[in-house]
């Protein structure tokens, strides 16, 4: 959902009890998959619910690497 900007189903799986910080693939998080792709609500909607700002995962290690070499 992170990556694909669809905040209803991120409300959805959270509210579901996905793991928020939960690591996989290329980006790791969902808060650096949200990050990285520009989507500012997305990433608002995790920190509120609880997501790791610092968490180092997947290919950019962190949120904030993975916006700023993004452009965002």
């Amino acid at each position: 959902a992170s990556q694909i900007g669809d905040s209803q189903m991120l409300r959805l799986l959270l509210e579901k009890g996905a793991e928020i910080n939960a690591q996989a693939g290329r980006y790791g998080t969902a808060l650096i998959a949200a990050s990285f792709c520009g989507y500012r609500e997305l990433v608002l909607v995790l920190l509120e619910k609880g997501a790791e700002i610092n968490a180092q995962a997947g290919e950019f290690g962190t949120a904030l690497i993975a916006a700023s070499s993004h452009g965002h």
